[in-house]
């Protein structure tokens, strides 16, 4: 049985970047003062004017906004294959892997769907960045703490409820550069428990543009890959495993393709 078929770890070449390492430490800073300067230039007057005003929800084109103008800024280029295969009045649990903090805006602008993310609970302390994240749906999840963190899986069905999609980052982590860890189970029971397809997402070549731990950012095209929804259909728990392995299995059949 291979590593993909029984959710161990993978681990696929990766090309070494282009460019100037100097050049790309210096872009690397510069795309957090650029995310800075969005949370506290458009960040807070938004959330402030949005909350006096009880309109959250219209902070997401905002969000949205922002989230592609720090790729920009950060020299990335998004290339989305695949959206053919969603179906615009279904909602979905969209299943990625991820390797670098560009994934979170590629994957939150890639779908063309509103869209929720589970995200880990440090991204709370960020000063406006965690006040904003109930606004546009961002969930962090406590893994440390089982009570909290079923209470934002509960959370993350309503908002399905609510008619929009989730995505999920299904390791549960950041990913050394060229790596595929094991995946959780978290996104497979709640597309069970919300009735919704699991759409598998490959999220290639942001490991070699901002990989974790690198401190260096290199420009580059994004490649979100979105493939075909997996149903959930008169499926149960016994069947958790199964979708796990199914998703997996297309994720790393998209990651080992035109790898060196």
């Amino acid at each position: 049985m291979s590593a993909a078929e029984d959710n161990r770890k993978l681990i696929f070449p990766v090309e070494q970047p282009d460019g100037s390492l100097f050049a790309a430490k210096l872009r690397y800073w510069w795309c957090w003062t650029v995310a800075a300067t969005l949370l506290l230039v458009i960040g807070i007057p938004s959330l402030l004017f949005l909350w006096l005003i009880n309109k959250q929800r219209a902070l997401y084109p905002i969000a949205l906004w922002g989230a592609r103008t720090w790729l920009r800024a950060c020299g990335a280029r998004l290339k989305v294959r695949g959206l053919k295969n969603l179906d615009p009045d279904q909602q979905y649990v969209f299943a990625s892997n991820h390797r670098s903090y560009l994934d979170t805006a590629a994957l939150f602008v890639a779908t063309g769907k509103r869209i929720g993310l589970v995200a880990k609970k440090e991204l709370l302390k960020v000063p406006v960045l965690g006040q904003g994240m109930g606004f546009v749906n961002i969930i962090a999840i406590d893994r440390s703490n089982p009570e909290r963190a079923m209470r934002s899986m509960e959370r993350a069905r309503a908002v399905v409820g609510e008619g929009y999609s989730f995505g999920v980052f299904v390791e549960g982590t950041r990913a050394m550069a060229g790596e595929l860890l094991p995946f959780k189970k978290g996104a497979f029971y709640l597309a069970l428990q919300t009735h919704v397809p699991i759409v598998p997402v490959a999220i290639k070549n942001t490991d070699r543009m901002m990989a974790k731990k690198a401190g260096v950012a290199y420009p580059g095209d994004i490649e979100v890959i979105i493939m075909p929804p997996i149903s959930t259909v008169d499926k149960t728990a016994e069947d958790v495993m199964d979708l796990l392995l199914q998703t997996r299995a297309a994720i790393a059949a998209r990651l080992s393709l035109d790898t060196k």
